[in-house]
């Protein structure tokens, strides 16, 4: 018999990618979609080529009772928590969308998976961003969290109510605390999308430049594909635990730029504009991860390098340019 799993935000990267992940796996997978996105076909692109071996159900994840007949029905052995409002600069700008959204989701998860089966794994997908003003480099599970935005705040509160109900209720709830993680599946408003996007239109003759901020920005990129295996193995273990997952190598924007462009036989200095108005306020420069503990205990290994990141994407949206055309 298959096991059941349920993903929220199975519509984003994160959770079109675990979607793949667990159908290869043999999983009979289930996603929860918002109402007002559940008849909206253009929402489904990321799951598109999978659509017809899932089951999708109409959730606002707004009420214990709806969320719970929905375990009743489908009786997962698996939850994976992935829904969230993110986009972590323009989290303060509708803050109280932000903590209602991202707190009491998963506080009516947990309560609804505590009422029905205790036995139920459950995977919440925190962030490197609930580290906010950092002491201790890199940061691991024992760095000390002091989040400086809504959506770390967020996050934070979130963690510490799965970490609650695992410590008082016996919960099978584990939580990873996720870097920078990109692919071919981000928006475009993700300054790696933006870039991988522009290339490709700049190769194909569509537009003439790029127009960037802080080029000097850096982060721990990595790739969706290898953070969703993570997640997976996680689930896999006796004993709920949390983990760092992240590559534990930094990489700047202009890094990102240069090696697109390479790509396609380009020179990134020739194509780039700068714009200091679109540079973010508040930087996180100093956030790295030590995944020493997921590479131990999970054998976790990362699968794509930085460079493999970087050209996945811009193939990715070179094609998809040909394929409008």
């Amino acid at each position: 018999m298959s096991k059941v799993a349920l993903i929220t935000g199975i519509l984003g990267q994160d959770g079109s990618y675990l979607a793949d992940l667990l159908l290869e796996k043999g999983y009979d997978v289930h996603g929860i979609v918002r109402k007002e996105n559940f008849d909206k076909n253009e929402k489904k692109w990321r799951i598109e080529k999978n659509i017809k071996n899932l089951t999708l159900h109409k959730n606002n994840l707004d009420n214990t009772e709806s969320f719970l007949e929905i375990l009743e029905s489908i009786k997962p052995s698996e939850v994976y928590h992935l829904a969230a409002q993110g986009v972590d600069g323009h989290s303060f700008n509708n803050e109280f969308y932000t903590f209602k959204n991202n707190i009491n989701t998963t506080h009516i998860i947990v309560s609804a998976i505590k009422n029905f089966d205790t036995k139920i794994k459950f995977f919440f997908a925190g962030s490197s961003e609930m580290y906010g003003n950092i002491t201790k480099f890199p940061q691991d599970e024992g760095a000390i969290f002091d989040p400086v935005s809504a959506y770390g705040i967020s996050k934070l509160t979130s963690f510490h109510l799965v970490k609650s109900y695992r410590q008082n209720f016996n919960f099978m709830g584990s939580s990873a605390i996720l870097f920078n993680h990109e692919s071919p599946r981000r928006d475009m408003y993700f300054v790696t999308r933006k870039i991988s996007n522009g290339v490709a239109q700049i190769k194909k003759g569509i537009i003439k430049k790029i127009t960037l901020g802080n080029v000097n920005s850096s982060r721990d990129w990595g790739h969706a594909k290898d953070y969703v295996n993570a997640m997976w193995l996680m689930l896999q273990k006796d004993k709920p635990d949390d983990y760092v997952i992240g590559t534990g190598k930094k990489h700047t924007v202009l890094e990102f730029a240069e090696i697109a462009f390479k790509y396609v036989g380009l020179n990134h200095l020739d194509f780039i504009n700068i714009d200091k108005n679109l540079v973010r306020n508040v930087e996180s420069d100093n956030r790295v991860a030590n995944s020493a503990k997921a590479i131990n205990n999970l054998n976790w290994k990362q699968q794509y390098s930085f460079e493999d990141l970087v050209c996945d994407m811009v193939d990715s949206d070179l094609k998809l340019i040909e394929k409008k055309n």
